[in-house]
């Protein structure tokens, strides 16, 4: 089953923690990347399947914009989802949210975004995304909040982990 809106458990680990007393920047990308991976795999694209086909997606630029802190011990759910993709590219957005101190509300501690380009591993130039890969992702826009609010009204559309995080 194809999700559109991919979740990404993720525990702050004291090799995770800066000078700051807080997760350093650095740990973002790698949530980031670790959860597209996730997503794609998910979905039926494994870094296997992408070998096998001689394709690849890199990375050109990454965008973060941080809201709040995140401390050592903190359960972070990074959500992410592809926003719009075309010929060679896409933009893929991010979400990062832990819950309050009194555990009763979300609070999204930052927003991401990475713009990928896709191409072929034997020419290192990019190509157009094949339809069998571009099929897989449903691209949502800026934000997926209308999107989720429709799967929770229609849960036999798809059905996600987590539409909040676990205490």
């Amino acid at each position: 089953m194809i999700i559109p809106v991919f979740e990404y458990p993720v525990t702050v680990l004291p090799s995770d923690i800066d000078e700051m007393e807080h997760a350093n920047n650095v740990c973002y990308v790698r949530w980031m990347q670790e959860a597209a991976i996730g997503h794609s795999t998910y979905n039926g694209w494994t870094t296997e399947r992408y070998i096998e086909a001689k394709w690849a997606w890199v990375a050109r630029r990454h965008t973060i914009d941080y809201l709040q802190p995140a401390y050592l011990g903190d359960k972070l759910l990074v959500r992410t989802w592809v926003a719009m993709y075309k010929l060679v590219q896409s933009r893929r957005k991010y979400q990062f949210w832990k819950k309050s101190e009194n555990m009763a509300e979300n609070i999204m501690v930052a927003s991401a975004e990475t713009h990928w380009a896709f191409l072929s591993t034997e020419t290192l130039r990019p190509i157009k995304i094949p339809q069998e890969v571009a099929s897989c992702f449903t691209p949502l826009g800026d934000d997926p909040t209308e999107y989720l609010h429709q799967a929770v009204q229609n849960a036999t559309t798809w059905t996600t982990r987590n539409f909040r995080i676990q205490e």
